[in-house]
């Protein structure tokens, strides 16, 4: 992250009470134009550890009148050098997010909670699925009626003004998951190791298949050796059993 970029993340997460301003107009789930992606249980599942893949990619965003907000992105990357080999990337988090007196957004998430499914099937027989943390700044925002669609637009701009995607009121209220940690990686009650044991986990550099849907997830094909062998032993049989009958 740039200098610029940490250094007022750090002075918004300082500052929440004093810099906080009414968000009112923010309230409600965007989610890009495909009205895919969006956030909520239907993307992330934090009690069985899993991400659901939306039938089209998009971005999404929740944010609530009391601070709060959550994310959830769906991204295919281009494969120049293989087109046939195309990747995917789901990312989700939540936390809590201010509005500074200059108009800005300062997101800053639960570290523990985030999650990143990354696949490459011609690189990785599974997909990657990690923990992720990503503090956010938009330099500012506007909600405007969409001229053409007749609904609520969402505009954020990045930190360096570049505007992001349009996103379109999909809920309101906002559909998401519950706003405090969901996955600690400590457990301070007296539930004992059985609970440890359900809360415990550490998602870095672990590999597995996505759950019910593999996100581009690649059948490898038998090599013809194998092929070759298992035509062997089939002749061989039925050699041994026209002898014997």
């Amino acid at each position: 992250m740039l200098p610029s970029i940490a250094s007022a993340l750090l002075v918004g997460a300082s500052v929440v009470a004093a810099q906080t301003l009414p968000v009112t107009d923010l309230v409600g789930t965007w989610s890009s134009k495909s009205n895919s992606t969006l956030t909520g249980p239907k993307f992330y599942d934090p009690v069985n550890e899993k991400m659901f893949e939306p039938d089209h990619t998009g971005i999404s965003y929740s944010f609530t009148a009391d601070g709060f907000f959550e994310e959830a992105y769906y991204r295919a990357i281009a494969n120049p050098g293989n087109p046939a080999c195309p990747k995917g990337i789901m990312q989700w988090q939540h936390g809590s997010f201010t509005k500074q007196a200059n108009g800005s957004l300062v997101l800053v998430p639960i570290a523990v909670d985030g999650r990143q499914l990354y696949s490459d099937p011609c690189t990785y027989k599974t997909s990657v699925y990690t923990r992720y943390n990503q503090s956010e700044l938009f330099e500012r925002y506007e909600v405007i009626t969409d001229p053409y669609h007749n609904i609520p637009r969402l505009n954020l701009y990045q930190f360096d003004g570049s505007p992001m995607m349009p996103l379109y009121l999909a809920f309101s209220p906002p559909e998401m998951l519950p706003t405090q940690t969901l996955n600690p990686t400590t457990v301070s009650s007296s539930a004992g190791a059985k609970a440890t044991a359900k809360f415990k986990r550490s998602t870095d550099e672990i590999t597995l298949p996505m759950n019910h849907k593999v996100l581009n997830r690649r059948r490898e094909p038998m090599p013809a050796d194998r092929w070759w062998w298992f035509g062997v032993f089939l002749t061989g049989s039925g050699a041994v059993l026209y002898f014997l009958f």
